[in-house]
């Protein structure tokens, strides 16, 4: 561990099983592994750092979760290469997954910038990008 580095995100998540489903696929293919699972919840680690998804109780559903409010606004994780990008681009695509920004995809990030940015079941949005 080196201080300052990340230890830990925690995420609450309005459905468990949609959010498993989804975070699953991504984070295995990014090179996570499963790190906890537990009736209310699961993580995720790479190297010294994990995510925590927790499903979100009842009485605090409302409002949703919406990225332009205060807040988190996005995660976004690297690629090892722009055809890795592509490639998970064409993945989310099968998967039905709409591709955010298609009118400057791979460079909504800007011209030097090669990314894919997309949504989760709660719409917070992901973003891989490849190394500059």
């Amino acid at each position: 561990m080196k201080r300052g580095m990340l230890h830990h995100i925690e995420l609450y998540v309005s459905n468990l099983e949609e959010s498993r489903e989804f975070w699953s696929w991504l984070l295995d293919k990014l090179g996570y592994q499963l790190f906890q699972r537990w009736e209310k919840g699961f993580s995720w680690k790479l190297g010294d750092t994990y995510l925590v998804f927790v499903q979100t109780e009842d009485e605090y559903q409302e409002p949703r979760y919406h990225r332009r409010r205060t807040g988190l606004n996005h995660l976004a994780f690297f690629a090892e290469s722009r055809d890795e990008v592509d490639y998970f681009t064409a993945e989310l695509q099968k998967k039905g997954v709409s591709v955010l920004y298609q009118h400057a995809h791979p460079f909504a990030g800007g011209k030097d910038h090669y990314a894919v940015y997309f949504e989760d079941p709660d719409r917070m949005k992901v973003e891989i990008a490849a190394p500059e």
